[in-house]
C-alpha cells in the first residue's frame, strides 16, 4: 500500500512539473518573428557561407557561363581567367557585382545584369527541430522556412504535444532573454489557423515537447531500464576451479 502511494506521488508531481513550470513561453514573444506575407525573402538577401553552392549564368562569357563552385572553407571562389573572390558574407547579387566589375576588363558586356550569381544548393545554415518528432535534428535553412513547413518536414510522433509545441529563437546576448512563443500544430494543420506559421531565421530552435502521460511514461522507462539491463545480463559462477558463464532473466538483449 505503500509502495502505492508513493508511486501515485510521484505521477502527480510529474504531472504538476509538466503542466506547471516546464515551458517559458511569452506569447508577445511571437512579435520577434516576421511573417511570410509580411516580407520578401529571396535568395537574393542571402548570405554566402561555405560549403554553399552558387551557378554562374553568363552567356557572353563561355569560360564562367553555367560554371559551379562550392564555396571553399576559406570563403573564396576561383576562376581559371578571372581569379579568386571572396563570396563568404556576400549576398549572390554582390558577388555578381564583383565578378562584372572584373570580366568588363576583358570583354565587352551589355544589359543591366550581364552576369547573374545563382544560389543552388543551401549547405552552410541551420535550424532545428528536436523532441518528439520522427525526424528530429539540424534542417537546412533556406529563407523560407516557416513553423508549417519545418512541422510538417519533421513530422511529430504520437507521443508530440501538439499544442503547446515551443518556437525558440536564441539569444546571443546573455543579458537578451530568448525569444519563445507556443503554438497549436493541430490548430494549424486541421483548422488552417496560420496566424503563428512565421518565418524562421538561422539557429531558430523548434522543440515538440512529450505530452504529460508520454513524459512520465519515459520517466519511469528511465528508471526502470538499468534494473531491467541488471536482471538481463551474464554473471559467472565460480566454484571448485571451475568457471560457469550464466544467463539469467531475459537474456543479454534486455533494453
Amino acid at each position: 500500500m505503500r509502495r502505492k502511494v508513493n508511486f501515485q506521488q510521484a505521477v502527480i508531481l510529474i504531472f504538476l512539473v509538466f503542466t506547471g513550470g516546464c515551458f517559458s513561453s511569452n506569447p508577445k514573444d511571437i512579435e520577434a518573428f516576421l511573417k511570410p506575407h509580411e516580407v520578401i525573402v529571396t535568395a537574393e538577401r542571402y548570405l554566402l557561407q561555405p560549403p554553399d553552392e552558387i551557378e554562374i549564368h553568363c552567356t557572353k562569357v563561355p569560360e564562367i557561363h553555367l560554371q559551379r563552385q562550392r564555396i571553399r572553407p576559406d570563403g573564396k571562389v576561383g576562376f581559371e581567367s578571372l581569379g579568386e573572390f571572396e563570396a563568404a558574407g556576400k549576398t549572390p547579387e554582390e558577388l555578381a557585382n564583383e565578378l562584372q566589375q572584373k570580366v568588363i576588363q576583358l570583354y565587352t558586356l551589355v544589359g543591366d545584369k550581364p552576369i547573374e550569381v545563382r544560389l543552388i544548393a543551401y549547405q552552410s545554415k541551420f535550424y532545428y527541430v528536436l523532441g518528439q518528432v520522427y525526424l528530429p535534428g539540424p534542417k537546412l535553412y533556406t529563407g523560407r522556412d516557416s513553423v508549417m513547413s519545418a512541422l510538417a518536414a519533421a513530422q511529430p510522433n504520437p507521443m508530440a504535444w501538439l499544442d503547446r509545441i515551443q518556437v525558440i529563437r536564441p539569444s546571443g546576448d546573455k543579458n537578451i532573454k530568448a525569444k519563445i512563443f507556443e503554438v497549436n500544430f493541430d490548430q494549424m494543420a486541421a483548422h488552417g489557423e496560420l496566424s503563428k506559421d512565421v518565418l524562421l531565421l538561422e539557429g531558430d530552435i523548434i522543440y515538440v515537447p512529450p505530452t504529460v502521460l508520454a513524459a512520465i511514461a519515459m520517466k519511469i522507462e528511465e528508471f526502470i531500464r538499468p534494473i531491467a539491463r541488471a536482471f538481463s545480463g551474464v554473471y559467472i559462477v565460480e566454484g571448485g576451479g571451475d568457471r560457469q558463464v550464466s544467463g539469467y532473466g531475459s537474456g543479454s538483449s534486455g533494453y
